[in-house]
């Protein structure tokens, strides 16, 4: 068996975060009186999100700020006076509530967790992440799941794997593989660490970075077809 330890992303690899993030915006939008319009909206925030967590990923801003900074920018984009604190409060409110597997998540993780050691790797908040996937059913399977904000360190800074190896007790690099959904941080991570990598590449996405996975899967279950 090639691999003995593998690393997951929870976000749009294991999770339908999209699915959690649309239902958590649309209640906070509503729980603040504005009449919802999700092309709008939902459109509006996921660009500022999408910019704003590539610049955490870069170091530019905190995690703490990064919390209340993005519907700071979101009131402003749609001029529409909020407190940005209390929407974030409202927010990460209903996102920790808001927890959806993919569908063939609890099948493989419940397979894999037969013949590997299985951890989670997020870059995200605690008291969302911690609801959302600590408490969710295939949190049993996983022998650590590791969390940025909890940790202060977050992917691709190595700083993250080498913790997520340390609650495993393990250090062989080259029986370990970590699957995850986005270039810039799972697999650059990955890469980073000096670990095999895993795309999981379920839209169909061109990768246009100099970034070359060890292995590229369009579904969940092409990766038993890799393990085998």
């Amino acid at each position: 068996m090639k691999y003995e330890v593998l690393l997951f992303d929870a976000d749009e690899t294991l999770f339908d975060f999209k699915k959690s993030e649309r239902q958590a915006f649309e209640n906070s939008i509503r729980e603040f009186n504005m009449d919802y319009d999700e092309n709008y909206h939902l459109k509006t925030y996921e660009e500022i999100n999408t910019g704003i967590w590539l610049e955490f990923e870069k170091g530019l801003i905190t995690q703490e700020k990064l919390k209340v900074e993005r519907f700071r920018r979101l009131s402003e984009k749609l001029n529409v006076p909020f407190d940005p604190k209390e929407f974030a409060k409202s927010y990460m409110k209903h996102l920790a509530n808001a927890s959806f597997l993919y569908e063939d998540s609890l099948e493989l993780i419940k397979n894999l967790s037969k013949n590997y050691r299985l951890a989670i790797i997020t870059n995200g908040l605690t008291d969302v992440q911690s609801k959302r996937i600590g408490q969710s059913i295939i949190a049993q399977y996983f022998d650590t799941i590791v969390i940025s904000e909890e940790v202060k360190a977050s992917k691709p800074n190595p700083e993250i794997f080498e913790i997520a190896l340390s609650n495993l007790n393990y250090s062989d690099k080259s029986k370990i593989l970590m699957i995850g959904d986005s270039l810039s941080s799972d697999i650059k991570g990955g890469i980073n660490f000096g670990i095999d990598t895993c795309w999981a590449n379920f839209k169909s996405l061109k990768n246009s970075t100099t970034l070359k996975p060890t292995y590229e899967i369009s579904t969940l279950m092409d990766l038993l077809k890799i393990l085998n």
